[in-house]
C-alpha cells in the first residue's frame, strides 16, 4: 500500500509539470514566434531630413487654349477642301475655298462704275474750267459798261442786261461746283465698292485663323453655304493649352502668398499614363468661391509640345505651393493610428520599442512628414506594429522597410 501510494504521487507530479509546459508563452513576446528568446520580428528605418514639396493634388480637365469654329463669310458653293480632318494646320492655311467667280465679277464692275465715275469728275471739272472763264469775262463786260453807263454813252438797260449776264455766268460756276462735289463722292462710293468686292473675292479662300488642330469637316464639298449660317469645322488651339482645375476654398490663402513670391509650377499627368507629365505654371485664379462646392477654379497653361494633354480629358493636377527644407520624413507604413491619434514605435538602444505619439503633415510619395515627435535618425518599425506592445523587445529582420531602412542579425 505505501509502495502504491508512492507511485501515484510521483505520476501525479510529472503530469502537472508537462502540463504547465505546454500552455506557458515565451516570456517578453506575446506568444512571437520566428525571434529568439520570444523577440518580435520587425522591419525598420531610419527617420531621415528630406527637402519636401508641399502641394495641393486634384483631378483636373484639360481645355484647349482656344476654340474657333470656322464659318464661310460670303456664300456660295464650296468648292474644294484642303486639308484632313483631324490635320494640324498653320495660321492662314488655306481651308476651304468657295467659288470665286460671282466675286470676281462684282469686283470688276465696281472697277468700272469706279472709272465711270472718274470721268465724270474729269468731265464736270472741264465744264467748271470753261464757265469759270466766261464768268470772269462776263464780269469784266458788266463793270465796262457799267462805267459808260455813268459817263452817258450807253444806255441803262444796255448796262444791266451785262450785269445779268454776269450774274448768271456766276451761278453757272456754282453748279459747276456741287457737279464736281457729286462726281468725287460718286468716285467715292465707287472706291468703297471696290473694296468691298475685293474683300468679298478673298473671303471666297476661307484661311485658318490660328495654329490649332482640326475637328470634323460638317460641310463637304459641292454644298452649298450661306454666310455665317453654319460651322465648316472647328480647329482648337492645344500649344499652348489649359487644365483648369479646383482646389478647396482653406487652400486659397496659401496659394494667394505663395503667388505673391513668384509663378507657381503646376504637374499634369494623365490617369491612363502617370508617368508621361507635363509640366506648366499657374496663370489664373477665379474671382469667386463656388457656394455649392466650396471650392475655386484654377488654370494652368502648360506648353504641350509633344501634345501629351488633349482637350476634355481628365487629369491629376499637382500644385506645388513651396518647399519645405529639411524635414523629417519616415515611411508612410512606420505611422499607426490609435484611440489618441497617430504614433510610431520608436525602437531603442537596447531593442525595445517604445510607442510614440507624433504629429503628421503632408505625404509625400511613399514617406510623411513628422512634424513633431520624431528627430531625425531614430529608429521607428515599418512592418510588424500589430505584435507589438511599449516594452517588447524586437529582433530586426531584412525586408521593405521603406527609405532608410535597416536589417541585424
Amino acid at each position: 500500500m505505501p509502495i502504491a501510494l508512492a507511485a501515484l504521487f510521483l505520476y501525479g507530479c510529472g503530469s502537472s509539470g508537462g502540463g504547465a509546459g505546454s500552455s506557458g508563452a515565451p516570456a517578453g513576446g506575446r506568444g512571437g514566434r520566428g525571434g529568439r528568446g520570444g523577440d518580435v520580428p520587425v522591419t525598420v528605418a531610419q527617420a531621415s531630413l528630406r527637402d519636401v514639396p508641399v502641394e495641393v493634388q486634384v483631378i483636373g480637365n484639360v481645355e484647349a487654349y482656344a476654340t474657333i469654329s470656322v464659318k464661310a463669310q460670303v456664300g456660295g458653293q464650296l468648292t474644294e477642301v484642303h486639308f484632313r480632318e483631324g490635320d494640324y494646320v498653320k495660321k492662314n492655311d488655306l481651308l476651304f475655298t468657295v467659288d470665286p467667280r460671282p466675286f470676281e465679277a462684282a469686283l470688276n464692275q465696281a472697277v468700272a462704275n469706279n472709272a465711270r465715275d472718274q470721268a465724270a469728275l474729269g468731265q464736270a471739272q472741264a465744264n467748271m474750267a470753261r464757265d469759270a472763264a466766261n464768268a470772269r469775262y462776263a464780269a469784266a463786260q458788266a463793270a465796262r459798261y457799267a462805267q459808260l453807263f455813268k459817263d452817258g454813252v450807253v444806255s441803262r438797260d444796255q448796262a444791266e442786261q451785262l450785269s445779268a449776264n454776269a450774274d448768271a455766268a456766276a451761278q453757272v460756276v456754282a453748279a459747276d461746283n456741287a457737279a464736281i462735289e457729286s462726281a468725287r463722292a460718286g468716285m467715292g462710293a465707287s472706291q468703297a465698292a471696290i473694296e468691298t468686292a475685293r474683300l468679298n473675292r478673298e473671303y471666297t479662300a476661307i484661311r485658318s485663323p490660328i495654329d490649332g488642330r482640326t475637328g470634323a469637316i460638317n460641310v463637304k464639298q459641292g454644298n452649298v453655304v450661306m454666310a455665317n449660317s453654319v460651322d465648316l469645322a472647328t480647329i482648337n488651339q492645344v500649344e499652348p493649352i489649359y487644365v483648369t482645375f479646383a482646389v478647396p476654398e482653406v487652400q486659397l490663402p496659401d496659394i494667394k502668398r505663395y503667388m505673391a513670391e513668384g509663378r507657381l509650377p503646376v504637374r499634369a499627368q494623365p490617369q491612363d499614363n502617370p508617368e508621361d507629365s507635363e509640366t506648366g505654371v499657374l496663370t489664373f485664379v477665379d474671382n469667386s468661391v463656388d457656394m455649392t462646392t466650396g471650392t475655386i477654379k484654377l488654370k494652368g497653361t502648360f506648353p504641350n509640345a509633344a501634345h501629351k494633354l488633349w482637350p476634355g480629358e481628365y487629369v491629376r493636377v499637382t500644385l506645388r505651393l513651396t518647399t519645405r527644407s529639411k524635414a523629417t520624413v519616415v515611411p508612410n507604413q512606420a505611422v499607426q493610428t490609435g484611440q489618441n491619434g497617430a504614433f510610431v514605435y520608436v525602437v531603442k538602444q537596447d531593442q525595445t520599442v517604445e510607442s510614440r505619439p507624433v504629429t503628421t503633415g503632408a505625404r509625400v510619395d511613399q514617406d510623411m512628414v513628422v512634424d513633431q515627435g520624431l528627430q531625425p535618425g531614430e529608429t521607428v518599425v515599418t512592418e510588424g506594429q500589430l505584435r507589438l506592445a511599449p516594452g517588447s523587445k524586437v529582433v530586426v529582420q531584412g525586408g521593405r522597410g521603406g527609405r532608410g531602412g535597416r536589417s541585424k542579425s
